[in-house]
């Protein structure tokens, strides 16, 4: 039987610390984890932590499946960086960027990475030099993770080479013989670029190395990743892997609530025949990896697992793959079991329109979909009431609302009247308001204190056994992570309003965390 327990969605990119380049990184996660105990929270939920492209900022469109974002090394703690002298041997204009990416008040990409590449090529030639080049206990540790992980290493790196010696070109655009990976010019590009290539592989041990010592010292707040349901077209995987994806086509989502016309991702499409005939291993490669770096993870976009919606490049009509339920059915539970064989808790997004048939599924095998508060109602009664969280199913998670969602704050104003008042109808909140509240609530400007509490504590006290919340909602903030289908300058950019180290004695963040450890004791989480 899953333990009930309770955790908090925040990105890997919104926890910056004081000491912090600008956004926050792996080191980071320690101090958010000790926040999180003293909230009596067991669960840290993180959005992905793949690469993404020079110019992107979407964690959902990566240039890998396996490999971190360099952006999230933490300086700090390398041994290369302090051999260099610090930062206090940063010469001033590298200073000043640092400090102005420090006081942004959103994450500065464009000038983080800019920064932390400089940085990071200054560490890898002072590695090689002074590690490599005299095979020192530090070269043999990197020499025996190239090996390790060279099964999906060994790909991403000379990609990345690739990559940069072409001025950052989508590799659709290189040279043929490395555009259909020739073997005897891959063999070239691997002797000419072996520089460029061990500093991939030196930035990926940095990273693995952080991330387990992050992992080790988190203790008690279990990490949960998130497996996102593609990789962008221009994606070592995919250059590695070109007969398994349709190029001549993306996917994306039909018309749903968040877009009227339907949504197009622009990412390439599986072709689950050529998949199935492997056996699914890129798939299990995927979660191998994931299970080497959290406890657990969520499956994005899960019903593209059972069938798969895609516009044609050359404007045919939208499809489904597979096309029939029973293939859709027998792919999706496929899928599943090759995640699960990792080892890795596996919890399903599955909202949107998701068919039935793909809910008894979830059901019949016991993996949990999400329960939003605001969508979970009974849409074929009259009234359409909302569901009491008291009701739902134990093999499920509970929360308020995801990443792409408006924080409750927001979505409150902007409900109708009589929307809120079916909320304010249902008994558990009921009980924990007085006549007032609910009489007044409904017409208050803004998310009334009492009405936000309520809302929080019944999902504490929902049947649910997992419960995550965005932080965004536990504060009662108005801050958005993400507004689906919209180029927004602010999106995948918001930062906690303080360093995440000083969570612990910040008064508000300890307020909000007393009250939720109460909740969890109070509702056996």
């Amino acid at each position: 039987m899953m333990a009930r327990r309770a955790g908090i969605l925040v990105p890997l990119f919104s926890i910056p610390s004081s000491g912090s380049w600008g956004v926050g990184e792996i080191d980071d996660i320690v101090p958010m984890a000790r926040w999180l105990e003293a909230a009596g929270q067991r669960l840290l939920q993180l959005l992905p932590i793949n690469e993404m492209p020079p110019e992107e900022t979407s964690p959902y469109s990566a240039v890998s499946a396996m490999a971190i974002d360099p952006q999230f090394i933490s300086l700090g703690s390398l041994e290369d960086f302090a051999a260099l002298g610090g930062e206090r041997a940063l010469e001033p204009e590298l200073r000043a960027v640092l400090d102005g990416v420090r006081r942004a008040p959103l994450v500065d990409y464009r000038d983080v990475r800019r920064l932390k590449h400089t940085v990071l090529r200054r560490c890898f030639a002072r590695f090689r030099d002074a590690e490599w080049a005299r095979e020192s206990a530090r070269a043999r540790a990197l020499r025996t993770f190239i090996e390790e992980q060279a099964w999906w290493l060994d790909d991403y790196a000379l990609f990345r080479a690739l990559h940069a010696q072409y001025d950052e070109l989508a590799w659709t655009d290189w040279p043929e013989l490395l555009r259909t990976r020739e073997a005897a010019a891959l063999a070239e590009a691997r002797r000419g670029l072996a520089d460029d290539i061990l500093y991939r592989q030196y930035l990926q041990w940095v990273a693995g190395s952080q991330w387990r010592r992050a992992r080790e010292a988190a203790r008690g707040v279990a990490l949960f990743g998130d497996l996102p349901f593609m990789v962008s077209g221009d994606s070592a995987d995919v250059w590695a892997r070109q007969d398994e994806f349709r190029l001549d086509a993306s996917i994306g989502v039909p018309p749903d609530a968040f877009s009227a016309t339907g949504q197009d991702w622009g990412l390439p499409v599986y072709r689950w025949d050529v998949l199935a005939a492997r056996d699914f291993d890129w798939l299990r490669h995927r979660a191998r990896r994931n299970a080497d770096l959290f406890d657990g993870y969520r499956v994005d976009h899960l019903v593209g697992f059972y069938r798969t919606y895609f516009r044609p490049h050359d404007g045919g009509e939208p499809q489904f793959t597979p096309p029939d339920p029973a293939a859709q059915t027998a792919l999706g539970e496929r899928v599943l079991g090759v995640l699960r064989e990792s080892g890795a808790e596996i919890t399903a997004e599955d909202l949107g329109l998701v068919p039935d048939f793909v809910r008894e599924s979830l059901a019949r095998l016991r993996v949990p979909g999400y329960k939003v508060l605001r969508w979970e109602r009974h849409w074929q009664v009259d009234g359409q009431p909302f569901k009491d969280p008291v009701d739902y199913p134990a093999v499920a998670v509970a929360t308020s609302g995801t990443h792409d969602t408006e924080p409750m704050a927001i979505w409150w104003e902007e409900a109708p009247r009589d929307e809120k008042a079916a909320v304010l109808a249902v008994p558990s909140i009921a009980t924990r308001l007085t006549e007032d509240d609910r009489v007044r609530a409904p017409d208050a400007t803004g998310l009334p204190h009492a009405v936000h509490e309520a809302l929080v504590e019944v999902l504490y006290g929902s049947g649910a056994d997992i419960l995550i919340l965005p932080i965004q909602d536990v504060f009662g903030w108005r801050d958005r992570i993400n507004v689906p289908a919209t180029p927004r300058d602010a999106n995948w950019r918001w930062r906690l309003p303080w360093p995440v180290d000083r969570l612990l004695t910040e008064p508000t963040a300890m307020a909000v965390a007393t009250q939720l450890e109460e909740w969890t004791r109070r509702y056996g989480r």
